[in-house]
C-alpha cells in the first residue's frame, strides 16, 4: 500500500490554491477570500492528521519522505518532522486561516493591479504559508534554504504593495526587510556551500551531501573532520541569517518599520510565523550541525539575547504608537526564545520551542484586536484614544487578556514558557536569568500603561464613534483567546511533543544539564562537554 505523502500535501496545497486563486478571473473576485480561506482550512486538516499520528515516543523524524532531486549535487527532496517543528507547523496552520479572515476587507489604497487586488493579496498569503511549511519540515539543507529565501518575495510584496501605511513609507520598509534578509541569506549561502565542501572531503562521506541526518550523524559520532576556524565560520553564516529573521538585536532594524506600514494580518504572519524559522533554525541547524562553535559563542549570543529583551522592552515603553509599541515587544520576546535556546538546558530549551507557539498566540491576539481598533478611528497614536471600555467591553477585555499574556501573567500561556526559559538559564547562568528578568517588571509597564493609556479614562472625542467586536472579528480572537487561556492551563501535550526533541538536541551536542544542587561559579561556566 502507498503511503500518504502528508508532508508534500502540506505545503503543496497552499502553493497549488495560490496558483489557482491568481488565476481566477476578476470577474470571480468576490470568489478569492472564500476559496482561500477554505484552502488554509484543508491544510489546517492535514496538520491535525500529522499531529494525530505522530508518536512522541517514536522516531526523531516521523513521516519521512524521501526521493531524489539533484543526486549528483549530493541533495535530495527530503523531508520529515519532529516535536519541534509539528509545534511550528500547528501554529502556522491554526494562525493562517485566523490571518485571513482578519484581513477579510483589506484592500490597498494605491496599487496598479485593479481589480485583481484581492487575487494576489490572498495568495501571496497561501505562499508564504507553503514555504514557511516546507522549510520547517526539509531535511534537505538545500532545500531549507531555497524556501527559507524564496519566502522573503511574497513578504516583500504583502508589505511594499499591499501594506497599510503610505505608499512611499511602506515601499521604504519593505526595500530594508529585503535587503537586511538578503544579506543574511547571502552569507547563509556562503556556508550551505562550504558545509558541503566539507562533507565532500570527509572520509565518512561517501560524497558531499546536503543531507541533515546523514551530518548530524557523523557529528554525534565522530565530529566532522574539518579545520574547527571553518567550522566557527560556517556557524557564524547560518546563525547570522538566522539572527536576522528572528530578529536578535542589533540585527533587528527592520522589524518595526516592517510592521507598522503591513496590514495587521501581514504583521502578524511575518512576526508570528515567518520569523519562527529563524529561531527554529538556530534549534535545528546551528545546535546540531556545530555544536562546539555553539558552545564557543554561547556566550556572546546570551549577552545579545539579554540585550534584546531588556532593549525591546524599554523601547516599548517609549513609544506613542500602538502598533510600534507591540512590535518592539516583539524584538523582548524573540530575546527569550534565543536566550533559551543557547543556554542549552533541557528546560531551556523546551520553554524555548514553547515559547515560539505561545508568543505566535499572544502576539496576533494583541496586533489583531489592536488592528481592529485603530482601522476604525484611523490613527496609531496612543493619544487619541481614552475611556474605549465604555463604548467597546469586548474589545478592552480582549485586549486586557491578550496584553496580559504578552506580560507572562500565570494562567496566560506565555507565562508558562518564559517560566521555563528562566529556570533553564538560572540553573546556567544566573546573572543573566536575573538580567532577563528584570523584563517581567518592565513589560507590565509598557502593558498596563497602554492599557490605562488607550481603554481607561473619559471617552475622548472620536472614541465614542467606536464599535465593538462583532461577527468576523470575534471568530478571529475567541480562538485565540481560547488556546491562551488552555495552553496556560495545560501546556502538556505540546510539551510531550517537544521535549524528545530537545532531548535528542542535547544529545547531540554532548551536552548534559547542571547538576539540580546549588550552582557553583565552575557549573555557571558552561556545561559539560563529552568526548
Amino acid at each position: 500500500m502507498t503511503t500518504t505523502p502528508w508532508l508534500t500535501l502540506l505545503w503543496a496545497v497552499p502553493m497549488i490554491g495560490a496558483a489557482v486563486v491568481i488565476g481566477l478571473p476578476r470577474s470571480a473576485a468576490h470568489l478569492v477570500r472564500p476559496i482561500a480561506l477554505t484552502i488554509s482550512l484543508a491544510v489546517l486538516w492535514i496538520s491535525v492528521v500529522l499531529a494525530v499520528g505522530f508518536d512522541p515516543a517514536g522516531a526523531q523524524y516521523q513521516f519521512v519522505e524521501d526521493h531524489p532531486w539533484i543526486p549528483s549535487f549530493g541533495t535530495g527532496y527530503l523531508l520529515g518532522v519532529d516535536g519541534i517543528a509539528l509545534a511550528l507547523v500547528l501554529l502556522t496552520t491554526v494562525l493562517v486561516p485566523l490571518l485571513l479572515l482578519a484581513g477579510w476587507r483589506d484592500t490597498p489604497d494605491e496599487t496598479e493591479l485593479s481589480g485583481r487586488a484581492p487575487h494576489a493579496y490572498v495568495a501571496l498569503f497561501l505562499a508564504v504559508e507553503s514555504m514557511v511549511l516546507i522549510a520547517l519540515v526539509s531535511l534537505d539543507i538545500l532545500l531549507f534554504y531555497v524556501f527559507f529565501e524564496a519566502m522573503l518575495i511574497p513578504l516583500y510584496f504583502l508589505i511594499g504593495g499591499f501594506g497599510a501605511g503610505a505608499k512611499p513609507a511602506r515601499s521604504a520598509a519593505a526595500v530594508r526587510f529585503l535587503l537586511y534578509n538578503l544579506l543574511g541569506g547571502l552569507v547563509m549561502l556562503a556556508a550551505v556551500i562550504g558545509l558541503y565542501v566539507v562533507t565532500a572531503t570527509d572520509s565518512s562521506f561517501a560524497a558531499g551531501t546536503f543531507d541533515l541526518r546523514a551530518i548530524v550523524g557523523v557529528v554525534g559520532s565522530a565530529g566532522l573532520a574539518a579545520n574547527p576556524v571553518v567550522l566557527h565560520l560556517l556557524f557564524l553564516g547560518f546563525f547570522c541569517a538566522f539572527a536576522v529573521k528572528a530578529p536578535l538585536w542589533p540585527l533587528h532594524r527592520w522589524l518595526p518599520d516592517a510592521a507598522v506600514e503591513s496590514t495587521p494580518a501581514t504583521a502578524v504572519l511575518m512576526m508570528a510565523v515567518v520569523d519562527k524559522v529563524g529561531t527554529f533554525g538556530m534549534l535545528r541547524y546551528c545546535l546540531q550541525l556545530f555544536p562546539d562553535s555553539s558552545i564557543l559563542f554561547r556566550p556572546l549570543v546570551i549577552t545579545l539575547a539579554v540585550i534584546g529583551i531588556i532593549y525591546g522592552a524599554l523601547a516599548a515603553i517609549g513609544q506613542r504608537d500602538i502598533m510600534r509599541l507591540i512590535s518592539y515587544t516583539s524584538i523582548s520576546h524573540f530575546g527569550f526564545i534565543i536566550l533559551g535556546i543557547f543556554v542549552m538546558t533541557s528546560v531551556g530549551q523546551s520553554g524555548s520551542a514553547l515559547y515560539m507557539v505561545n508568543h505566535g498566540l499572544s502576539t496576533a491576539a494583541l496586533f489583531l484586536i489592536a488592528g481592529f481598533l485603530v482601522s476604525q478611528l484611523g490613527t496609531r497614536a496612543i493619544a487619541d484614544y481614552g475611556g474605549v471600555a465604555k463604548v467597546a467591553p469586548v474589545l478592552a477585555g480582549t485586549f486586557l487578556v491578550a496584553g496580559l499574556a504578552t506580560l507572562s501573567l500565570p494562567g496566560l500561556a506565555p507565562f508558562v514558557s518564559e517560566f521555563l526559559v528562566l529556570v533553564g538559564t538560572f540553573t546556567r547562568y544566573p546573572v543573566a536569568a536575573a538580567f532577563a528578568a528584570t523584563a517581567l517588571v518592565l513589560s507590565a509597564v509598557y502593558v498596563l500603561w497602554l492599557y490605562q493609556r488607550v481603554m481607561t479614562g473619559p471617552v475622548r472625542d472620536g472614541s465614542n464613534r467606536l464599535r465593538d467586536l462583532r461577527g468576523r472579528e470575534l471568530l478571529v480572537v475567541t480562538p485565540l483567546i481560547a488556546l491562551l487561556i488552555g495552553l496556560g492551563c495545560y501546556p502538556k501535550p505540546v510539551l510531550d511533543v517537544i521535549d524528545p526533541a530537545v532531548g535528542h538536541t542535547l544529545s547531540i551536542m554532548g551536552v548534559s544539564d547542571p547538576s539540580p544542587s546549588a550552582v557553583s561559579p565552575r557549573t555557571a561556566q558552561g556545561p559539560v562537554r563529552h568526548p
